[in-house]
Formats: structure tokens, C-alpha cells, sequence
């Protein structure tokens, strides 16, 4: 018998409603507290339950996630009045798995379990209009029962894990992950796509609320990540291809070429003497250059150097002996990819600073002294282009006023922003007044905003003081309009919203306090890992307040901005989220898959590849046998029971265990066969 006549004859076993077992089914109605009692009648619900086909049992309960509730199901499964189980209650997404483990306790297949969601579906969305709201729940609950009459017992597999891990992204979030699952001792390939890590904290000067500096907290930690035997350190490298599954994916990076040998190169600095071409630097935003043949900053790590190919006009001098004596350059180097084997994946990309160009009325980009406020933290930096003193980029003078605008690219999707907070913006920026103001007591500092949002542990605190202890003058309002004058002065035209007066101010330097947004590539990454994002662009959590650093890709982690916008704390404290997760998946040493994935009815298949197309996971390929010719066969590990094979399949060749053609079906008919 051919491989696809076993799996013809496995499908025809699990999936056609055969058997002698009559279905008995147990519903039970949760009052949620007030969530659907006080919108619903909850016993009458119960009665309708009553009348509808199987249905063997039919109860109330205030909460039947309780523990009491939970027991009153596995009563009614171990005196055998039941074999199936309907819970008419909240979303599945917070309790499925809750009365999935009742069943199983009780000695019912966990899967012979359907969840009717009368709180989202109907009393929360129908709150004004209880009839309707009612009979809303009476429909959910009849397709529910009519699914449950039709479910099959399904067998969890298990798949070994392989202890390592794959971290994409060497910013804070990322480096803190990779240390706390190296001590743990898992294998760590953290991946980098700059020469150097460190991500935007390496730009940064101070921390607030506490004014630390931020390399002397950054570095250390880059140096550890380094050291350690367990991290296996892959800058100026990209992940391009992810395939396989939870526990056993398979990553092929590639490592871009640096044009320098980074094992000879002992970062002496030499060939930066003699190189002949000056370009911008990236690291600071354009506001100072650097050599084609470089170190992105002085406390970079890896220390060593990288050839900019795209300036570079390969004179051959950095080459010389007399230059090089290591001869660690290699203008001829090529690209390199290796694959590696992880059981887990943590995505800890970053962020990216919105780009105020667009904004015409600021300014930006149309008048030298309007900065972001990213340039003006480089400005601040002691490792900066001027040393920590800033100054005015028109004229090279210590500006006399300045002042900041709150909120831009935030909360403001009309002028082609985003809608949310990006949370740090107004803290960086009374972080930075308060900065300048230390160095220059008798300047002038507003700051122009909506509303201060000091959210975080000593925020309030340090923005009290800014105004108290500092001067910093903050004016609730926006800025309707910037104009420069003769001497490159910045003169903003705004109203306060306090006063209900309108203002004209006249400043040396105008910071524009831009939010934080996903990065440019994060959709190429989503991709590329299979993962979801929200409306914002950032990578989208499975659960926001139970699972909030795992995706609804087992096995893929998220952590720090790439998140969401959030400051360095809260970035660590998901890193070291993210990093537990993994562990404790991989300390398992396997993991449970469950059975909802694609079988193919080999007699029905013609072999026409529209499921290969639509398959986003990678999980269904074309193959031979010799009894049905050319059909299509899903490796299960990697389906993960999404459907889109299913819908489209023109020949119904494709069902998807417990959500099979037969039990879809039912719901649609409510039962009525």
C-alpha cells in the first residue's frame, strides 16, 4: 500500500462522522460576573440550550473559569452524562485553553471541547440592545452545540526541541536576551544587520529619569555579550531565509562582507589616517562625517573596521603594508550564509525615529536650525560630533532659546502621522532642556505640548523639577506655523491653549520631538518569519495582557520596541520576558503541536498546485505516487490549520482537522441536517 493509500484511509477514519458513540452534550452558560448576566437572561439561555439537539446538560455559573465552576464540568464528564463539552463564556483567546485542560483532567479528549463567545459576540457589542443581544448568544450557542455533535477525538504529537536560539536585532532588548538565555547555557546566534551592537541606546547621552549616562551602561553589557562562549555574535549579518517549525527551525544568514578580515584586523586606526574620502556619518545622523573605512563609534563591538563599498574608490592605500601591517583587507570579499538550527526565535528589531520631512509647516529640512530630536541627543552626546557643547548648525553658535515640540508623528494620523503615544517623547525631550539647561542657565527653553505623559517609576518627579528647579517653560499648545528669519532665527507662530491667546515666539534652534515608529523593514522580517503585525506596524503579541511576549507563531518571541513604543526599562524587562519564555519551551526538550493542520484526501486531489500557492507556511508540496499520480502532500509540523488551502481547494480535496468540510458545514446549518 502506497504512502498516500495510508493516508486515505487514516483521513477516512478521523474525518467522516462514523461510529456508535452518540454525542451528549454539556453546555454551560457563564454569568461573567455582570459581563453577560447584566445584559442577557442567562437562564433562559439555559432552557433554550435544553432544546436543542444532544444536549444532555445545561447549566449556569457565576464564573465557570473558578475552580468551582471548572469542578462543576468535571463532575458532570466523570458520572458520564457527557461526552462533549460547549462553554458559552468569553473569548477563546483567554480561556479555551482553561476548559481545554478540564476536559483532559476529567478523562474527555481535550478536543471534544467548542468555546461560544457570548461576551464579545454579543453582550459586550449588543450592550444597548438586549433582545438582539440575546438573540445573538441563542445563534452562537446553536452553532456551537452543532460543532460539538460533530467533533472527533484528536491526538496531540510531540516534537523535540533544539536548545538554541535565534535572536534578530543586537540593540538592548536583543543583547539582554542573548545574555540571560547564554547563562542559562542555551546557544545564542544573535544577528545584527550594523557593524556594531548597541542599537539606539548607543546613540544616546543620558537616561532619564536618573541621568545616568548611557555608554557607561551600554558598554559594559556589549562587552559581556562579546565574551560570552555561548553567544555566537553575527554583526553586519541578515537573516534572509526562516523555514521549519517551533523546535526545530532552520535560519540561513548571511554575513555581509566587511572588506576587512575581522579576525587579522586589530583595530589600530591607521588605515582611518590615510583613507582619502569623507563622507556623512550615519551614526550621527549626518551632523558629522566619517572615513570610507571605519568604526561606527569609539566603544563600537565589535572593534573592528568595515569598508563603506559604496564610497570607497579603492585607491588601495589603506592595502599598503606600511598602512595595514596585519593585511586584513580584502576588497575582493564575497558574502557568506550559513544555516543554523534553533528551537526558538526572539525578534527584537528596534524602532525607527518618524521622519518629520513631510511635515512641511515645521520646517524640517528647509531651515538648518530645525533638528529632530535624535540629532539634538547626538548634539548633547560627550561622544558626539561637538563634544556634548551643541550648537546652532547654521552659524556653529551655542543657541541663546530653544524650544520643543511635543508629539510629532504622534497622535496626529490627519497630518500623516501615527495615531498612538509613542511614550519616551516627552521625557526625552524635558531630559534634554534640563541637559542644556546645565550647561547654559541663562538660556530660554519652551516646550510646546498637548498633554505631558510622565508614565514611567520617578517620571513625574524629574518632570516636576524641569519646571521647578530648571525653568523650563512648558506651553500647552499646538504650533500652527515656522518661519525663519533673517539671521536663520526660528520664529513659531502658536496658541496657548491655556491662556486661549495666540503667541509668536522667536527662538535660535526649534527641536522637533519625533515619535517612535516599527522599523522600514519589518514587514520583510514578518514575512520572513511567518509572524503577524497590528495597525500600527509594530510585531503583534499573542495575547496583549496574558502573552505578551509570544506571537501566535509557537515558538517566536518578541521584545523591547519592536513591540511596541516603550523606554529602556521596559525594553529590558520584555527582553528578559522573551528570554524566559524561550527557556522554559526549550528546557522541555519537547513540545506539544496541536492537531489542527491540513489533510489531503489523495482520491479527490488532481495535483493542480493552487494549495502550494496559497500555502504561506511553506507546508504543502507537489509529489508522485505511483497509485493517484501527482497530488499534494502537507508536512504537518509546519501547517498550521490557517485554511487558506482548504478554502480554495477546487476539488474540496483539503480538510483541516476540527474544522473539517462536515463540522463547518453543521455550524452554517445550526445543527438542522
Amino acid at each position: 500500500m502506497t504512502e498516500a493509500k495510508k493516508e486515505l484511509e487514516k483521513v477516512k477514519k478521523e474525518i467522516v462522522v462514523t461510529g456508535n458513540e452518540k454525542p451528549q452534550v454539556g453546555v454551560y452558560v457563564c454569568d461573567c460576573g455582570i459581563n453577560i448576566a447584566g445584559v442577557v437572561s442567562v437562564p433562559d439561555l439555559v432552557k433554550y440550550a435544553e432544546t436543542l439537539p444532544d444536549v444532555a446538560v445545561a447549566r449556569e455559573y457565576k464564573f465557570f473559569c473558578s475552580d468551582t465552576g471548572q469542578n462543576i464540568i468535571k463532575e458532570d464528564i466523570q458520572s458520564g452524562l457527557i461526552n462533549r463539552v460547549v462553554v458559552a463564556a468569553c473569548s477563546p483567546r483567554m480561556h479555551e485553553p482553561t476548559f481545554r485542560l478540564v476536559c483532559k483532567e476529567a478523562g474527555l479528549n481535550q478536543f471534544l471541547f467548542e468555546q461560544a463567545n457570548i461576551r464579545e459576540h454579543s453582550t459586550w457589542v449588543h450592550m444597548k440592545d438586549p433582545e438582539g443581544a440575546f438573540e445573538a448568544a441563542k445563534d452562537l450557542i446553536k452553532m456551537s452545540v452543532a460543532k460539538a455533535r460533530e467533533l472527533k477525538p484528536l491526538e496531540v504529537k510531540t516534537v523535540s526541541i533544539e536548545p538554541a536560539c535565534l535572536i534578530i536585532g543586537g540593540g538592548i532588548a536583543g543583547m539582554n536576551s542573548a545574555l540571560d538565555l547564554a547563562t542559562e547555557g542555551y546557544k545564542v546566534y544573535l544577528v545584527e544587520r550594523t557593524p556594531t551592537i548597541g542599537g539606539h541606546m548607543a546613540q544616546l547621552d543620558k537616561t532619564f529619569p536618573t541621568m545616568d549616562c548611557s555608554a557607561c551602561i551600554l558598554t559594559p553589557r556589549m562587552v559581556d555579550v562579546a565574551r560570552n562562549e555561548n553567544i555566537e555574535l553575527l554583526t553586519y549579518s541578515e537573516v534572509v531565509e526562516v523555514t521549519g517549525y517551533v523546535g526545530n527551525f532552520e535560519a540561513t544568514i548571511m554575513k555581509k562582507p566587511h572588506y576587512v578580515d575581522q579576525e587579522a584586523c586589530t583595530g589600530c586606526g591607521v588605515c582611518v589616517d590615510y583613507c582619502p574620502v569623507v563622507t556623512g556619518n550615519e551614526f550621527d545622523l549626518g551632523l558629522a562625517t566619517r572615513k570610507a573605512i571605519y568604526i561606527p563609534f569609539p566603544q563600537a563591538v565589535p572593534g573592528k573596521y568595515t569598508i563603506d563599498m559604496d564610497n570607497c574608490i579603492k585607491c588601495g592605500i589603506c592595502a599598503r603594508e606600511d598602512v595595514c601591517e596585519p593585511d586584513a583587507i580584502r576588497y575582493d570579499e564575497e558574502p557568506e550564509y550559513m544555516k543554523v538550527k534553533v528551537g526558538t526565535i526572539i525578534i527584537a528589531t528596534g524602532w525607527d525615529l518618524y521622519d518629520p520631512t513631510g511635515l512641511k509647516q515645521y520646517g524640517y529640512g528647509r531651515y538648518p536650525n530645525v533638528i529632530d530630536g535624535l540629532q539634538m541627543e547626538r548634539l548633547l552626546s560627550s561622544t558626539g560630533p561637538l563634544d556634548g557643547k551643541p550648537t546652532r548648525p547654521s552659524d556653529l553658535k551655542a543657541p541663546h532659546s530653544i524650544a520643543f515640540l511635543q508629539c510629532v508623528g504622534s497622535r496626529n494620523f490627519r497630518e500623516g502621522g501615527n495615531q498612538y503615544c509613542s511614550r519616551v517623547c516627552c521625557m526625552y525631550a524635558t531630559k534634554q532642556a534640563r541637559q542644556y539647561k546645565e550647561k547654559h542657565p541663562d538660556a530660554d527653553v519652551y516646550i510646546f505640548y498637548m498633554d505631558v505623559r510622565a508614565f514611567g517609576k520617578g517620571y513625574e518627579e524629574f518632570y516636576e523639577s524641569a519646571g521647578k528647579n530648571y525653568g523650563i517653560n512648558y506651553i500647552r499648545g499646538r504650533i500652527a506655523e515656522v518661519s525663519e528669519g533673517e539671521d536663520h532665527s526660528i520664529i513659531i507662530r502658536a496658541e496657548d491653549t491655556l491662556l486661549q491667546e495666540p503667541m509668536e515666539l522667536k527662538v535660535d534652534m526649534f527641536v522637533l520631538s519625533c515619535g517612535l515608529e516599527s522599523r522600514s523593514d519589518a514587514g520583510e522580517v514578518a514575512s520572513l518569519v511567518r509572524v503577524q503585525r497590528s495597525s500600527d506596524g509594530f510585531f503583534m503579541e499573542a495575547h496583549p495582557k496574558l502573552r505578551p511576549v509570544d506571537t501566535l507563531t509557537e515558538g517566536i518571541f518578541i521584545a523591547g520596541v519592536a513591540q511596541g513604543p516603550k523606554d529602556i526599562p521596559d525594553s529590558v524587562a520584555q527582553a528578559k520576558g522573551a528570554a524566559s519564555s524561550a527557556a522554559t519551551l526549550m528546557a522541555k526538550g519537547e513540545v506539544e503541536m496541536e492537531p489542527f493542520f491540513a489533510v489531503v484526501r489523495p482520491d479527490r486531489c488532481i495535483g493542480c498546485g493552487m494549495c502550494v500557492e496559497n500555502c504561506t507556511y511553506g507546508a504543502i508540496e507537489l509529489i508522485d505516487d505511483r497509485h493517484f499520480g501527482k497530488i499534494a502532500s502537507i508536512n504537518q509540523a509546519l501547517c498550521k490549520g490557517c485554511g487558506a488551502c482548504s478554502g480554495n481547494c477546487r476539488c474540496s480535496a483539503i480538510d483541516i482537522f476540527g474544522f473539517t468540510g462536515e463540522q463547518i458545514f453543521s455550524i452554517i446549518m445550526g445543527g438542522e441536517l
